[in-house]
């Protein structure tokens, strides 16, 4: 019988780093552009009693800083200069102006003398809606740990968009990072259910943003809706 002392126990696996906190490959550029995009012809296409005046000043002007981004980094976003971060912002900044004006101006045209058809409100009252989806999604994918290109390098492990994903990471890919579809994913359900779903704000500027994004939604669905029944009525 030996005396010998038992084998130690191998060490255990260094646990495996999720990928949204560490760097990884830059994300595409042409997700939001679309986007951004989409938002820019509703902006367009609104009937001019909806939309800001002059109606082509803000539409132009997100159609310029959406090129200038885009030129930069043209397929990922790889990469951030003291240039690239405002015009996001300010891009982002846009497109929520607009949509506020066009939501206020809906509101008046709610409660004017003028005779307003039902499909007139159902049609701009969800394009506005909608716009007001993407601007947010924008807002969130922006704002989150210091944007895409910060993200990618992974030096923020403050989140503060709390994912599904980043909870249990075991039933999750080794290499998932949120893309610009999770924060329009985040952004469409804070709309429609007016409080988080499955992805939980953890700053205070994002639980502000989910609050205003459901204050708009809510006003522009209630009003819209509520006209249009009694209009049909």
């Amino acid at each position: 019988m030996s005396d010998l002392p038992p084998a130690p126990d191998p060490p255990a696996p260094p646990p495996q780093v999720p990928g949204w906190l560490r760097r990884t490959e830059a994300e595409q550029r042409w997700p939001a552009a679309l986007a951004i995009a989409v938002a820019v012809g509703i902006h367009l296409l609104l009937p001019a009693d909806l939309a800001p005046r002059p109606r082509w000043l803000l539409p132009g002007l997100e159609a310029a800083l959406l090129v200038s981004v885009v030129v930069v980094n043209p397929l990922r976003i790889n990469r951030e200069t003291r240039l690239i971060r405002p015009l996001s912002l300010g891009l982002a900044a846009l497109l929520g102006v607009a949509t506020a004006w066009s939501a206020a101006l809906l509101v008046r045209a709610l409660f004017g003398h003028g005779h307003v058809t039902p499909e007139h409100l159902l049609l701009w009252g969800a394009a506005i809606w909608l716009t007001n989806v993407i601007v947010f999604a924008l807002w969130f994918w922006e704002g989150d740990r210091g944007g895409p290109a910060a993200r990618a390098d992974g030096h923020n492990p403050h989140p503060d968009f709390l994912f599904t994903q980043m909870t249990t990471p075991d039933l999750a890919p080794r290499d998932w990072e949120p893309t610009f579809f999770d924060y329009l994913y985040l952004s469409f359900t804070n709309a429609t259910a007016f409080s988080p779903t499955d992805t939980l704000p953890m700053s205070t500027w994002a639980k502000a943003g989910m609050l205003a994004e459901s204050a708009v939604s809510l006003v522009t669905v209630l009003l819209v809706v509520a006209r249009a029944v009694n209009v049909i009525g």
